[in-house]
């Protein structure tokens, strides 16, 4: 019995995790394609003329328990994987893609699709039917519908290896992160680290039954260190071994994959019709094209790039002046940064860390979500969890009824990929009447509790959980009919707003005092660090733009033109970061080797929409800080016309339902110090 392929009988209809045995995913996702493949083949077999129901609704809810086990499966092999499960995903990965290709270039289902929307003007259907509808057709016309047979072909061919690819590509950084440690026995090279770091260090050196202290490439054991230790050798060492992940000529080199995945993508876009794959996403983006995306990330260099050389220059002489460095390399700005922003502002991220205990920051993001929309995060035991630490709760609103499932996976650990995210594992819809609730979880890799210590974040690690949740409450609050519009199913450059603009309660001394408590005496935090962490919020912010500009530009060098030139990463990458570069080169390191946002994850062509949505949340806080940060009719506004409303319509028309008119870029120029 394959608990993936019968209805759960959990409650809430969650996840059965520990029912389900690694020997279950191959066969469901199998058995899955073949249910949905008869799904679909009913819907074109309709001997009535098509219509929206019987064709566009029929497709958007074909294949609920494929798509049910295939989340389940990937959710877990980025949070909870090992290497059987990362052969499972290279097995079952082709087929999927395969399957995707058999629905899109089907001619007798795209026929019927063609007829629908070649009928739409006299259909009276709502907004969200006609965005699900576009979205229907172009998902065929997008993806080859109308190529000839030889062209769908080789579609199909370039589609598998991508997405074998993309796989190998994740699949090598998480066992470069992993094979490095760096295990210090001396006390002296500890100098300068926080007592929390050197503890954790203590602690994973013990479970390995070493002596001393071990540091690895997670990022709460290597940003400390790269921010806090004095010994400028280790922390060469330590960076260069994070900068050449995926770059050693070894077993788990991603040199040629990058180029093969930058080559397939350019290939696949000209078959279709399209100049680059920049072209191809950006059609579907707010940005709508790569000269778009050139010319807003260029005017925001013009802006942020003097402030960046100014603090550039002044980091430099700092060093200089501090410990006489005469070059600084990219193993010194953390850490100088740090020196220079306590001296600037008499201000240690470490002095603030025990007035951030874990728990009490999500209960305080819990507590924003009640004031703003009404939600209440209620604990419970009883919903099964993929591994211990991560903890479940029931999302219910004023008037009790469930709102969705919540889960929060927050340390790192062996079988989990470095990073932040939020993902889901039941999306929700409105079918026979009933409205299905969401189950989101948020994954971090925060600082760990220790022996002596409770889980205290760095301010870093409390804005990255608000954005993360962010994230959450965009998918917890969905309210759509169809479950391909649902919650983050939006465009790229719209999805980082309802998280970005969520990391603006963390600066605001009202929503401070609501977590922000000291983990032994619970006082409040002091007026005097509230007013440092805002007056301290754009420090460096020029060369942080310019860092963020810099990648999406990495990223549009890649996909914006045609790559097949290219045979050397590092060169070209050295080409695409001159406008940008401050710190001297290291030839042992390439970033575009271990890019999992590009390359791995989905934001090829999207790496800019961060910056573009800092537009959007800039100019949305400003109207939360006008009228009250925790305005009722301002949050119902933002719920109903952003949170709610997934990707049923056009993200700029539902931006200026909330706020009256389009986002205009001086609030973050303002924000961020750069006016």
């Amino acid at each position: 019995m394959n608990v993936l392929l019968s209805k759960f009988t959990t409650k809430h209809d969650t996840a059965p995790f520990s029912q389900i045995k690694n020997d279950d995913y191959a066969p469901a996702i199998q058995e899955g394609i073949t249910l949905a493949k008869a799904e679909i083949d009913t819907i074109v077999n309709n001997p009535e003329a098509p219509t929206f129901e019987n064709t566009i609704v029929a497709m958007d809810y074909a294949g609920d328990i494929l798509d049910r086990a295939s989340s389940i499966f990937f959710n877990l092999n980025s949070a909870e994987t090992n290497d059987e499960m990362q052969k499972i995903a290279q097995e079952v990965s082709p087929l999927l893609s395969e399957f995707g290709n058999d629905i899109r270039l089907n001619p007798e289902l795209f026929a019927r699709v063609k007829a629908v929307y070649d009928s739409r003007e006299s259909l009276s259907l709502t907004p969200e039917q006609v965005t699900l509808l576009d979205k229907k057709y172009k998902s065929f016309s997008r993806n080859g519908a109308n190529l000839a047979e030889d062209k769908k072909n080789k579609l199909r061919e370039i589609d598998k290896e991508l997405s074998k690819l993309s796989l190998q590509f994740g699949e090598n950084i998480l066992a470069e992160t992993n094979a490095f440690q760096m295990h210090l026995t001396d006390e002296k090279d500890l100098a300068g680290l926080p007592e929390g770091t050197i503890e954790a260090a203590r602690f994973l050196a013990k479970a390995q039954e070493k002596e001393g202290w071990i540091f690895t490439l997670d990022h709460p054991s290597y940003v400390p260190f790269m921010t806090y230790a004095k010994n400028r050798e280790l922390r060469k060492k330590l960076a260069i071994a994070f900068g050449a992940r995926g770059f050693q000529k070894n077993e788990f080199d991603n040199h040629e994959i990058v180029l093969k995945i930058a080559k397939l993508r350019f290939e696949r876009a000209q078959l279709l019709g399209y100049e680059t794959h920049a072209h191809f996403v950006l059609e579907e983006r707010m940005a709508e094209s790569p000269e778009k995306v050139f010319s807003f990330s260029h005017n925001l260099l013009a802006k942020a790039k003097p402030a960046a050389q100014k603090e550039f220059a002044e980091l430099q002489a700092f060093a200089k002046e501090t410990d006489g460095i005469e070059t600084l390399e990219k193993w010194d700005g953390g850490y100088y940064a740090e020196k220079l922003k306590q001296k600037l502002f008499d201000f240690d991220d470490e002095k603030l860390k025990p007035y951030f205990q874990l728990e009490k920051v999500l209960n305080g993001a819990f507590t924003i979500a009640e004031k703003l929309y009404g939600l209440t995060f209620t604990e419970v035991s009883d919903i099964d969890k993929y591994h211990p630490e991560v903890m479940t709760y029931e999302v219910t609103d004023e008037k009790e009824d469930l709102v969705a499932i919540f889960y929060a996976d927050f340390f790192p650990r062996k079988g989990k990929r470095n990073g932040a995210w939020m993902t889901s594992f039941k999306s929700q819809y409105v079918k026979d009447g009933i409205n299905e609730r969401p189950h989101v979880s948020n994954v971090c890799n925060f600082t760990p509790p220790t022996e002596s210590k409770p889980s205290l974040l760095t301010f870093n690690e409390v804005t990255t959980l608000f954005h993360e949740f962010g994230h959450g409450l965009h998918g917890m609050l969905a309210n759509t009919t169809y479950p391909s519009l649902s919650g983050t199913s939006v465009y790229w450059d719209f999805v980082e707003l309802p998280s970005q603009v969520m990391e603006n309660w963390c600066y605001e001394p009202e929503a401070l005092a609501l977590f922000a408590t000291h983990y032994q005496t619970g006082e409040v935090i002091p007026m005097e660090y509230v007013n440092k962490i805002k007056e301290s919020a754009s420090f460096q912010e020029g060369l942080a733009t310019m860092r963020q500009l810099s990648f999406g530009l990495l990223d549009m060098g890649w996909h914006g033109q045609d790559p097949t030139a290219i045979t050397d990463v590092k060169a070209f990458e050295t080409e695409q970061f001159a406008a940008t570069q401050l710190y001297p080169e290291v030839a042992e390191n390439a970033m575009s080797t271990a890019f999992s946002h590009i390359f791995q994850g989905g934001y090829s062509s999207g790496y800019y929409s961060y910056k573009w949505a800092e537009v959007l949340d800039a100019d949305a806080f400003e109207y939360f800080q006008e009228y009250g940060i925790f305005n009722k009719e301002v949050a119902t506004k933002f719920k109903e016309n952003v949170l709610s409303k997934g990707g049923t319509e056009h993200p700029m028309i539902l931006y200026k339902r909330f706020r009256g008119q389009e986002p205009k870029p001086d609030a973050l120029l303002k924000r961020a110090g750069l006016l």
